[in-house]
């Protein structure tokens, strides 16, 4: 298991006590599954497969969780149908017309005959916490799934103030000053991927791939005055990422150096290979993360923040 994007938060050191109890704490909010009449739950799986019980994977102060979902598949089409034909059946019989209100109570009804029978799609979504440095990690671009794993996790334990990055420098005016000066922090190296964007409201957007970032035709888009608001990076030639504006990291890619380092046949069940691609990706990404501040100022809060 490899981490594909990182939507990334900070918390206060008190909580690092806490998180030493997760498995204890998140054992009452384990997901279960789907009522007949809910459109969805969420709740914690184990990191290990459904089968398995432990709902925490730890690697020293890294603890590795997922976070599962199941929501009922309903199309709006089905319901409009459905809603419809019921609509029909009692026009024709009654020879009245439908108001708003009962059509919204005929709906209600619909959807509650429906869900019963509905296909359910289950989801998981991992995230790991450093309780050493206050990094929350979690495995996606989204932010509001990355909201709602911060909730999940703060109603497990009662209390999690995490919070999103405050950059003390910005990231958009950072990355644009390094593609127009053509000179990266150490370590760094371009990608072939960009997102420039004008800065007005509603302004020209140019997204390319496979592109030469230091070409005539990028810095053309510079002098015409849109700034980066993702932009392609190779770390120490260990892993290679997209990085937007708001700090989210994209299309996460370790690379061949550092999947040689697993060795073949190196782990002889499913939990020991789990213990060493988590212990080799929280390895990496301590570097990325540690990068991140240095560039762009991501203190830990306090307490009192």
């Amino acid at each position: 298991m490899f981490f594909r994007n990182l939507t990334l938060f900070r918390f206060p050191e008190s909580c690092a006590r806490s998180l030493k109890k997760l498995e204890k704490e998140l054992d009452d909010h384990r997901l279960r599954p789907c009522g007949p009449i809910e459109m969805a739950t969420r709740g914690f799986v184990s990191p290990y497969g459904r089968d398995a019980e432990e709902l925490v994977h730890r690697v020293g102060p890294y603890a590795l969780l997922s976070i599962g979902s199941e929501d009922k598949l309903l199309p709006a089409s089905v319901i409009a149908e459905e809603l419809a034909n019921k609509i029909a059946k009692i026009s024709e019989k009654e020879s009245r017309r439908i108001g708003a209100r009962e059509r919204k109570r005929l709906k209600d009804e619909v959807i509650n005959e429906l869900l019963p029978r509905a296909f359910v799609r289950p989801s998981r979504l991992a995230a790991y916490v450093d309780t050493e440095t206050g990094w929350l990690v979690v495995d996606t671009a989204s932010r509001r799934a990355a909201e709602d794993t911060v909730t999940a996790i703060r109603e497990g334990l009662g209390r999690f103030p995490a919070t999103p990055m405050a950059p003390v420098e910005s990231p958009r005016a950072l990355m644009t000053g390094w593609l127009a000066h053509g000179k990266l922090p150490a370590g760094l190296a371009w990608g072939d991927e960009i997102e420039l964007r004008d800065p007005v409201e509603a302004g020209a957007v140019v997204r390319c791939r496979r592109q030469e970032l230091e070409s005539d035709e990028i810095r053309e888009h510079l002098k015409s005055g849109k700034q980066v608001f993702q932009l392609g990076l190779e770390l120490d030639e260990r892993i290679a990422f997209v990085l937007g504006e708001d700090l989210t990291v994209r299309k996460l890619r370790f690379l061949d150096v550092v999947l040689d380092e697993l060795g073949e046949d190196s782990a002889e069940s499913a939990r020991q290979e789990l213990d060493a691609r988590f212990a080799l990706m929280t390895l990496e990404l301590k570097r990325l993360l540690e990068k991140l501040d240095e560039w762009f100022g991501l203190p830990r809060p306090d307490e009192r923040d």
